[in-house]
């Protein structure tokens, strides 16, 4: 009796020990936000439309994954330390019992188990003690309560709220019987958003089809047609890698609200995924992004969705837009115009409006949808803005790197094939059909691949008949374009190889004129922008000499 009586007072000890520290957690949960309360398992299991239940029988679980009561969740914290003084008395009568009697052990707890985690509905105390005393793991009889949201032992009350929308969300829209797809997110609010992109999806099918979806059929085709597409840029960007405490569906909404405020700064209309790439874009882009993100669409839609198309307002800036106007029906892309002006007042002036009207008369006449926008400020800066959000830039080429070092370093069009994020393609003369293009290949250009990528696609998709020249020194230059001849064969394209030797420049520009070549692909820069300025450039050579549009790859 003596040896109870002294485990009893060394147990209420440890009840106030517990008690002081049940405090110290609650004074620290109010500076980090992180509550410390157990969940209820009625507000849970109603909150997360429990929909059925089934008896697992005994079980050993970890007492790690119990964070909540059934009735009694305002008694103990989340680790389940003691919360009233008024329960010293049991605590202490059961921690002594238990140090007493472990040897024969004392009955299970019984626990409901939703998802991942446990609410205890008999056994509070022994779960207290046993967390106490550093036991990892407890029998108990466990009826399993299938709820259409999972709960895992990290979740806060505050996650909740999120958990509850998501359970209604599943409820109204039913997506998780016909699609699965991880709808998780992380903020409050984002269900309601997220059913709004369904509901517009059904008005849009109803204009297209003049027919009614049923929420369901809604859901289900918007997670097809719009939801997945899009995740699928997210994970390609590696957009998450940037926010790991966000989830997919976070980012979706995230992407769209990044787009509207593009559409409202520039005034375009912008695809969502080149708002995610124009997010990932931030970071810089490499030598070959560019076709790393057209490869799908490059097998499967066109490759140029979206022209841009810088105007000056001289005559010859126009050569671009009918260049632009040619491809654009050829890939049914969009055109945006871009007109800059040297200040703000001059945005609103008459003649940058008779620009904007002269560009929306000549896309309308050739039936491809367009829009410009005015802006002011540095023409290079502005152009290499909004390049990101489109897959090709067409510009005039009026004024070429001139061949003084001090006058090509300040060259803006060089500043442009430097900076610039998608491919240029530069108009000197009127426009072309592009029928015949010539594709410059050297094997040592860091951007050859790019440009065989470009050409490639434009003998196959436009039917257009395709050259190719490349300066040689040796057999060995010879047998890289073996892996040419590999690589068009493939795509079943067929090309006229011309091999030659000499200036690189004049090859290129000979051969042009002599077989009547109206395109020629090249890479861009291969260095620095200063270093390149400095040694000789056979691109700035080829720009100045060219007669017909040139395409530079990045």
């Amino acid at each position: 009796m003596s040896d109870y009586i002294e485990s009893y007072r060394s147990a209420r000890e440890d009840f106030r020990h517990a008690r002081r520290e049940a405090a110290i957690q609650g004074i620290v949960a109010r500076f980090t936000g992180k509550s410390t309360e157990l969940l209820s398992y009625e507000e849970v299991s109603q909150k997360l439309k429990a929909v059925g239940s089934a008896d697992r029988g005994l079980k050993e679980i970890l007492i790690e994954k119990i964070i909540g009561s059934v009735g009694r969740y305002t008694d103990f914290t989340r680790s389940f330390l003691p919360r009233h003084d008024s329960d010293e008395s049991r605590w202490a009568h059961v921690m002594s019992a238990m140090t007493n009697v472990r040897a024969q052990g004392l009955p299970p707890i019984e626990v409901y188990q939703l998802g991942d985690v446990y609410f205890v509905k008999d056994g509070h105390h022994r779960v207290s003690i046993a967390k106490q005393l550093g036991v990892n793991s407890i029998e108990a009889y466990v009826t399993e309560v299938r709820t259409k949201v999972p709960l895992t032992s990290d979740v806060q009350p505050d996650d909740l709220i999120v958990k509850a929308e998501y359970a209604e969300f599943l409820e109204r829209t039913r997506i998780e019987q016909s699609r699965h797809v991880d709808l998780n997110t992380t903020v409050p609010g984002q269900y309601e958003k997220l059913q709004e992109q369904i509901e517009l999806y059904r008005r849009r099918i109803k204009q297209k089809e003049n027919r009614e979806l049923t929420l369901e059929e809604a859901a289900s085709r918007w997670c097809d047609d719009w939801y997945l597409p899009l995740i699928e840029v997210i994970r390609e960007q590696g957009i998450l890698r940037d926010f790991p405490d966000r989830t997919e569906a976070d980012m979706y909404l995230w992407v769209l609200e990044h787009r509207e405020a593009i559409q409202e700064e520039l005034g375009w209309r912008v695809r969502p995924e080149a708002a995610a790439k124009n997010i990932a874009d931030q970071k810089g882009t490499e030598v070959g992004e560019w076709r790393k993100e057209k490869l799908k669409a490059r097998y499967s839609d066109y490759l140029i969705a979206d022209v841009l198309v810088p105007l000056s307002g001289e005559d010859e800036s126009w050569y671009a837009l009918e260049q632009a106007l040619i491809i654009a029906k050829r890939e049914e892309s969009r055109l945006y115009g871009l007109h800059v002006v040297g200040s703000e007042a001059l945005k609103e002036s008459d003649s940058a409006r008779a620009i904007k009207q002269k560009f929306e008369e000549r896309c309308a006449a050739a039936g491809v949808r367009g829009s410009l926008a005015i802006e002011s400020g540095e023409i290079a800066n502005k152009i290499c803005e909004r390049a990101s959000l489109t897959d090709l830039i067409v510009i005039n080429l009026a004024h070429p790197p001139s061949a003084q070092l001090f006058s090509k370093l300040a060259s803006g069009f060089r500043t442009l094939i430097h900076r610039s994020p998608r491919p240029i393609l530069a108009v000197p003369a009127p426009a072309t059909e592009l029928m015949r293009p010539l594709l410059a290949y050297s094997a040592d250009s860091p951007k050859a691949e790019e440009a065989l990528f470009a050409a490639t696609y434009i003998a196959e998709t436009w039917k257009a008949r395709l050259m190719i020249v490349s300066v040689i020194e040796n057999d060995s230059d010879r047998h890289e374009l073996d892996r040419v001849r590999d690589y068009l064969e493939f795509h079943e394209v067929s090309a006229d190889f011309i091999l030659e030797k000499g200036s690189p420049s004049e090859v290129i520009l000979q051969t042009a004129e002599k077989n009547q070549n109206d395109l020629i692909i090249m890479g861009g820069y291969g260095s620095g922008p200063v270093m390149e300025a400095v040694r000789w450039s056979s691109l700035d050579v080829v720009l100045r000499g060219a007669k017909v549009a040139m395409m530079l790859c990045r």
